[in-house]
């Protein structure tokens, strides 16, 4: 379905495709792998994405995706299409389950978790301690993905 790994010209940037939208990484930090989204027929940069791996109480809040999709390319699916192609690698990397969180007033991204994982598990308040509190992201909506 997917062409999981490319190699870009003899550089070691990984790509992942879809054919529609592709994942060109940026940087792998502290177990967290950051890729840039573009077009595949175009070449335009659309926006980012991430991949957190592992599981922690501080990741039950941020999830382990992360997307932002650059406002004029919003409403086409590309945050989907990318999700599928992180989910994609952390099935590779044996993780088990993925976690998205999303606030309950984000409606695109509440309809793109739900196409993805269904129904929410369940709303939570992030806890004081958590930089999310601090930026005022204070509910989150908790959604799983099983790789099984």
């Amino acid at each position: 379905m997917f062409d999981f790994w490319r190699k870009s010209s003899g550089k070691d940037n990984c790509l992942l495709s879809d054919g529609v939208v592709e994942l060109r990484l940026n940087r792998v930090s502290n177990n967290q792998y950051m890729y840039y989204i573009y077009l595949c027929e175009t070449g335009q940069l659309i926006g980012y994405s991430d991949l957190r791996v592992g599981h922690s109480l501080s990741l039950y809040y941020y999830g382990n995706v992360g997307y932002r999709i650059l406002p004029e390319f919003r409403g086409h699916g590309y945050a989907y299409r990318a999700s599928m192609l992180l989910i994609d690698l952390a099935r590779k990397l044996n993780m088990g389950y993925v976690i998205f969180t999303v606030s309950p007033d984000n409606i695109a991204s509440v309809k793109t978790c739900q196409k993805i994982c269904g129904e929410c598990r369940e709303v939570v308040n992030v806890p004081s301690w958590h930089p999310l509190y601090i930026s005022n992201e204070k509910i989150k909506m908790i959604f799983r993905y099983d790789l099984g």
